[in-house]
């Protein structure tokens, strides 16, 4: 397996002339990107960075972000990329956790940083203009000289990059993945997208975010091109997409809802967009088929997966069966055993809600958190990752996730899933977007709630009888209907449902104009 600095060196070679890289006026070739990549490389010697160090970065999905990452690939140094909108305690955790060499933060980061205790002690680099107290290196200086072609340092083996999870219960774990996990996982978003060469995507997803990251590597791998996108906002989004040609879309539900519910997108032409695919939460029905009908894709991929295993299952036609994950990816084996297994061979029934887990054989897997062993305890057992997700087998071998263990609503002794009803509610025309969880109730241990922001005229009754005629299973309705502004979600669009169970979430100001 290539090393990513080596796999980089060779798309120069086969595409020196493609364009590499957009970041609004600001377009690189890959002849010209490679040449600013070897810059940095030479001043991150300069500055005394070594193989195996970690860089922390605190920035958006600038041209920059995206150059320290391949920099990062030649020189062997494992770049270690978090949330922008992290606070300073947040930096300090990354900083300490991962025993960080340097830093690199923009404008937006910088309070965060300034306010770090730990970041003074780093190499600060900015990629803005800032006079903390004369001490960052502007990034500007360092790709500003001319330096030999960088040539990679590390072999596939090495650390490439460790991102951390969300952090929902607890401080965030640190994901390491080595080189060969990282390209092996971007060749398999090529395949089970079926990117061809010159592909041209949209780089919105963040490059602190798996998603993100595998965008920019697969991109690579076929001479295609990554257009920046720094901070999403669903009009620039749409203006990236008609003026840049965009051939694929690889985003979070969330962001699909936003872009094709604008009051812009209608008017823009979306016609060179032949693919998308989606990941990181569920879709809905009504979504889905929204979807299909404005973009009549050429392929549509329901990609599931983590940042430990990048790729756990894909279905290339989700519409076909809604809900469905499909079958595992091309280097993936994946079962659902019983609730608390035992054993991973304790597997659960066709048709039978479990925990979802991945063979940690697979050529795109992690291999442990960082410095964790707790954490590593409770997910990797006997060979497998366990996944904390929930799901089941059907007939043919699809798979269908249900939601997180620990989002299993228990009520009156029967386990429901939220993402089932949720997808029931999601097809009345007057509901915009819902998330269900389980409120807890004396009688019941929980109750079914489902929070609701509504589109149109629609009462709690009127979803009541839309459940009951929908079939959906009594025990499984809603015994609660909270109508919201607002869904709480992460920065990706995560659905945050521990906000709603504790209480903290907007309630609907004022319903729409014709609403009941």
């Amino acid at each position: 397996m290539l090393d990513l600095g080596s796999s980089f060196v060779a798309s120069v070679a086969r595409d020196p002339d493609a364009v590499a890289i957009v970041d609004g006026p600001l377009r690189l070739s890959y002849r010209e990107w490679y040449r600013r990549i070897s810059s940095l490389v030479a001043s991150f010697d300069r500055i005394g960075l070594r193989p195996g160090d970690h860089l922390v970065t605190v920035l958006q999905n600038r041209w920059e972000a995206a150059t320290i990452h391949w920099a990062c690939q030649f020189a062997g140094i494992v770049i270690t990329p978090i949330n922008w909108r992290a606070k300073a305690d947040e930096v300090d955790f990354c900083i300490a956790n991962s025993e960080a060499c340097a830093i690199v933060y923009q404008d937006v980061s910088a309070e965060a940083v300034h306010e770090s205790q730990l970041a003074r002690r780093l190499r600060c680099m900015t990629v803005d203009r800032d006079e903390w107290a004369g001490k960052p290196i502007a990034f500007d200086g360092m790709i500003a000289e001319d330096a030999p072609d960088a040539m990679p340092r590390v072999s596939a083996d090495a650390w490439s990059i460790m991102l951390y999870t969300s952090g929902t219960t607890s401080k965030p774990k640190g994901v390491p993945r080595r080189h060969r996990a990282e390209r092996a996982a971007g060749v398999a978003h090529v395949a089970q997208n079926l990117y061809r060469r010159g592909e041209r995507t949209l780089g919105v997803m963040p490059l602190y975010h798996t998603m993100g990251v595998r965008s920019l590597i697969a991109m690579s791998l076929i001479g295609g091109t990554f257009v920046c996108l720094p901070r999403y906002d669903t009009r620039q989004a749409l203006g990236s997409i008609e003026a840049e040609k965009i051939s694929n879309l690889y985003l979070v539900p969330t962001l699909y809802h936003d872009l094709v519910h604008h009051d812009a997108f209608a008017t823009t032409d979306v016609s060179s967009v032949r693919k998308i695919g989606f990941a990181g939460a569920s879709m809905t029905d009504a979504l889905l088929k929204k979807l299909d009908d404005v973009f009549r894709p050429e392929l549509f991929v329901n990609h599931y997966g983590s940042s430990e295993i990048y790729t756990f299952t894909i279905d290339q036609n989700p519409v076909a069966k809604p809900g469905s994950a499909g079958k595992a990816g091309i280097n993936q084996h994946v079962r659902v055993v019983k609730l608390n297994a035992r054993s991973v061979t304790d597997v659960a029934d066709i048709d039978e809600e479990g925990e979802i887990i991945a063979l940690l054989a697979s050529d795109e897997a992690f291999e442990g958190y960082w410095h964790r062993p707790e954490a590593d305890a409770k997910a990797l057992r006997e060979g497998w990752y366990f996944t904390g997700d929930t799901g089941f087998m059907d007939r043919d071998g699809d798979l269908f996730v249900t939601g997180r263990v620990d989002d299993m609503i228990i009520t009156g002794g029967e386990n429901v899933s939220p993402v089932e009803i949720e997808s029931c509610l999601s097809l009345h025309p007057a509901v915009s977007e819902v998330a269900v969880v389980g409120l807890p109730d004396e009688k019941w241990g929980k109750i079914v709630a489902a929070f609701v922001k509504r589109s149109a005229s629609v009462t709690e009754k009127e979803l009541e009888q839309f459940c009951q005629t929908s079939g959906l299973a009594n025990f499984k309705r809603p015994r609660r209907f909270v109508f919201v502004d607002a869904i709480p979600k992460s920065p990706v669009g995560k659905l945050l449902r521990r906000l709603l169970v504790s209480g903290d979430y907007e309630p609907e100001r004022a319903p729409p104009s014709n609403a009941a």
